[in-house]
């Protein structure tokens, strides 16, 4: 039966409360290895911090947590299993249930059914993302020991949403998969050992709740010192940014290192160049993923692509720039919904479409361009889709080579530098909303621009076009969908830095010294020296020193500086002939001597062809040199004054038979370039179903591994969290069996523990001065020990303790005059199972020596104290 995972309730079915969004709720996530940290970072925080923690880790769905026990030994606060519909109350630590994914509405928590396989469950993203929307800048994530990804994709949506990220220091960590994923990805705002999270925390947090003044002028001022420090260490302008989210990002900053004016980070700014570089990132907001807003994409790809391909006039090819692309999440979803919305299409029809993707941020464009990105996007997109777009491999999913074909990663200025035009689609999503109104007014113009009539401009949720509305009409509001309208517009384009102004004009400089020697070695050159080329050993031309149009011209199409392809016809076998004999044989010579091409304007040329690869000077080495050496053409026998009337007869026999040694040699030549082609198609087809055959059963196997390999590496994670779980139990088991024996040696009471079976299972060290105990004799029957009591029936007794449960208590004395109190008590355990007997030895020799002196005086030992 197919589990589907169920959405979480509408929001009008709880009503928060006014207090709800006072305190923050921290989600700590963790995985393999995570107990340990899990102890060190709780045993760490205050027990009236003010803040709720909800524990999200990788358990086993079949076996029962004791995760909530094993951390209530180390905190005061309270720890709770998490149930449903449970109101999250400040200073209190909750634990997810195994077997079920947690998430968050209105400050309540929710239990739900996992609705992925096991080995698939990403459960500290999904409560992360719930935790973003339901708590916004209130929310805190926090990633300790782990394997895997699962987390990232949840801090980066707390990040987005103004909330507080931090992670474990890897070098710290059992496992350092999920924090140094969080790391890597740019999301982690704290990063320290376990145990010093919590005083950070507390810290920044008290930075928040104690923000910034409304900025006055001279706030401005300090802001000003700040964006100028950010334009010439990093040489981008964010003075057009909105001042409430400059403030709110540097206060992110500010409160990480625990400074609280704004002059003071300045100076710390102008000190500490890295974290310049690091304010640079936090200001670009780098927040993505795949598919973000469904409907909105759902929408483009049902109803907006089909009305664009139905518009199309013969064009096959469609235009598209994504502004703001960041890791490139955005870019590649726009080129799965063309795909789709291309194979739903009807007609069918043969359409491509070329993506232009830029952002600002150069580390995130070259993210975008590798195009792998973790495991954990299978949150946001759909099995299918992975199946098509993706390939899976170790570190996550790589798009395919079909859809990475399709987009052009790009560094981009919006604001500064040239726009892209002739667009047919422009997505510019949760940009706009960080812009000042004056350059909003000035992007929007800039895109009517850039769109070809009728295109679509994508904009994000939280974005509209204004006052632009003559520019642009909404094909679909909620979605931000909108169409350009067709008037042209007169507008003025975003003020670009003029350029400084170019400096006067120059004194002519004198011209070179003529030299008669240079003058006459360049008239040699000219005249007499040969056509020299000079190549790499793929045929690209690197220098060539003289006219080589009868030999050379370029060919048709795009420019191509190759000899091969500018090689005119006639000369193009016999130089690729030599190329390659000269390749083969480095330092020999080789030449191709008298044979005839037709070069400039038709006419024939005679040379001879000279190739050698170069290996003295040590500059040139592995250079090839081609010389042509162009011959006189023989005098025409036809127009010498006496020539015979047989002379036309004579050069026309002369002709053919050179033509014909010319046409024989060719066939020579195409027929071995023939045969060895032949041989060559034939091994590589041998060759080719060999790969092909090997291929698939490979890729069958990596399939069945990596599906083995999920299984076994998520079972791993939950044996990690219950062997862990066990070896705290283990040593609680093993300081109370330590107390127990210490409590029953301090006690002096010899005592011996026997099973049903009346074998010996445990005694203590008094118990050996009475029965002739040692460590061997463990298992052994109490019949085959000797003891020091005059007491036969001691099996007996025991026996019969056993079958009737009821106590025997007798007064028995040794050989050598001793007394003990021998106490037979059924063997209980704590489920109400007998288990055996246990025998004690009290020993009262002291009062039988008492009373026996009691008696030889004559006294009662009756009235002897207690």
């Amino acid at each position: 039966m197919t589990r589907k995972k169920p959405l979480p309730p509408p929001e009008p079915t709880v009503t928060p409360p006014p207090s709800a969004r006072l305190f923050p709720i921290v989600g700590i996530g963790a995985s393999a290895g995570g107990l340990e940290a899990l102890e060190q970072f709780l045993s760490h925080v205050p027990p009236r911090s003010g803040m709720a923690f909800v524990v999200i880790q990788h358990l086993d769905p079949t076996h029962k947590a004791m995760l909530p026990a094993l951390l209530q030994r180390v905190t005061p606060m309270p720890v709770i299993e998490a149930s449903d519909q449970l109101r999250v109350q400040p200073d209190q630590v909750y634990v997810i249930p195994p077997n079920t994914d947690l998430s968050l509405l209105h400050g309540v928590l929710y239990l739900f059914e996992p609705g992925a396989a096991r080995g698939l469950r990403l459960p500290i993203d999904f409560f992360f993302r719930a935790l973003a929307v339901d708590r916004e800048a209130a929310s805190v994530g926090i990633i300790l020991s782990g394997m895997g990804t699962d987390g990232t994709l949840g801090l980066r949506a707390i990040k987005e949403k103004g909330g507080l990220t931090l992670a474990q220091d890897p070098e710290t960590a059992k496992f350092d998969s999920m924090p140094r994923s969080a790391i890597k990805a740019g999301l982690a705002d704290i990063i320290a050992p376990a145990e010093k999270l919590p005083e950070q925390l507390a810290t920044a947090l008290q930075h928040y709740r104690n923000p910034l003044a409304s900025p006055g002028p001279e706030r401005q001022s300090d802001l000003n010192k700040i964006l100028i420090l950010l334009r010439t260490q990093v040489g981008h302008d964010f003075s057009k940014y909105k001042s409430n989210t400059l403030y709110r990002r540097i206060e992110r900053r500010m409160g990480i290192h625990l400074i609280d004016r704004l002059e003071d980070y300045e100076r710390f700014l102008s000190e500490n160049p890295q974290e310049t570089h690091l304010l640079f990132r936090e200001l670009l907001i780098g927040v993505t993923s795949f598919f973000r807003d469904p409907e909105a994409w759902v929408s483009l790809k049902t109803q907006v692509l089909p009305a664009v391909f139905a518009r199309l006039d013969g064009r096959t090819q469609l235009r598209a720039w994504v502004s703001a692309c960041s890791s490139g999440e955005e870019a590649y979803s726009l080129a799965m919904v063309f795909k789709e919305a291309l194979d739903a299409a009807e007609p069918r029809r043969m359409l491509t479409l070329q993506i232009y993707a830029t952002d600002l941020d150069s580390e995130a464009i070259d993210i975008a361009r590798r195009g792998v990105y973790p495991l954990n996007i299978a949150a946001d997109v759909a099995p299918d889709r992975l199946n098509r777009f993706f390939v899976q491999e170790e570190q996550g999913y790589r798009v395919s080579k079909d859809l990475r074909e399709m987009v052009i990663f790009a560094q981009q200025n919006l604001i500064a530098d040239p726009p892209f035009t002739k667009l047919d689609i422009l997505t510019c999503r949760n940009l706009l909303i960080y812009l000042t109104p004056e350059l909003q007014a000035q992007l929007l113009p800039l895109f009517h621009y850039s769109l070809n009539p009728g295109g679509i401009l994508f904009l994000g949720s939280a974005e509209t076009i204004g006052a632009a509305d003559e520019l642009f009409t909404a094909l679909d509001a909620k979605a931000r969908l909108y169409q350009r309208s067709p008037q042209p517009l007169a507008f003025t384009l975003i003020a670009l830095p003029s350029p400084p102004p170019l400096p006067p004009a120059l004194e002519p400089l004198p011209g070179p010294v003529v030299s008669l020697q240079a003058s006459a070695d360049r008239l040699v050159l000219q005249r007499f020296a040969p056509a020299v080329v000079l190549t790499n050993a793929q045929g690209d031309i690197l220098y060539i020193n003289r006219s080589t149009g009868n030999y050379l011209e370029p060919a048709s199409g795009k420019v191509n500086w190759n000899l091969h392809a500018m090689a005119r016809e006639g000369l193009r076998l016999e130089l690729l002939q030599s190329f390659q004999e000269a390749l083969r044989n480095p330092g020999r010579l080789i030449t191709q001597a008298g044979f005839r091409l037709t070069g400039l304007q038709g006419l024939p040329v005679r040379i001879n062809l000279e190739v050698e690869v170069l290996e003295q000077p040590e500059i040139l080495r592995g250079m090839v040199l081609i010389v042509f050496h162009e011959l006189p053409e023989t005098p025409d026998p036809s127009h010498a004054p006496d020539a015979p009337p047989s002379g036309r007869r004579t050069r026309h026999g002369s002709r053919t038979a050179e033509q014909e040694r010319e046409l024989q040699r060719l066939k020579e030549t195409l027929q071995a370039m023939h045969e060895e082609m032949q041989t060559s198609q034939e091994e590589l087809k041998s060759t080719n179903e060999e790969l092909q055959s090997a291929n698939e059963e490979l890729q069958s196997s990596n399939e069945e591994l990596t599906t083995a390999k999920e299984e076994m590496q998520s079972l791993n994670e939950e044996l990690q969290t219950v062997n862990a779980e066990l070896q705290a139990k283990v040593d609680d088991l093993s300081r109370a069996s330590n107390d127990m024996h210490n409590l029953l040696n301090s006690t002096g009471i010899a005592t011996v523990f026997l099973d049903n079976q009346l074998r010996v299972r445990r005694y203590t060290t008094p118990a050996t001065r009475i029965i002739k105990l040692i460590p061997g004799d463990l298992g052994r029957p109490l019949s085959d020990l000797a003891t020091d009591l005059c007491y036969p029936s001691l099996f007996a007794d025991a026996t019969e303790v056993l079958r009737t449960l009821v106590f025997s208590v007798k007064d028995i004395v040794t050989h050598d005059g001793r007394w003990f109190t021998v106490q037979i008590m059924p063997y209980r355990t704590t489920e109400n199972v007998i288990e055996g007997v246990v025998i004690t030895f009290v020993d009262i020799s002291l009062a039988k020596r008492l009373e026996a002196q009691l008696r030889a005086a004559g006294g009662d030992p009756a009235i002897l104290p207690p």
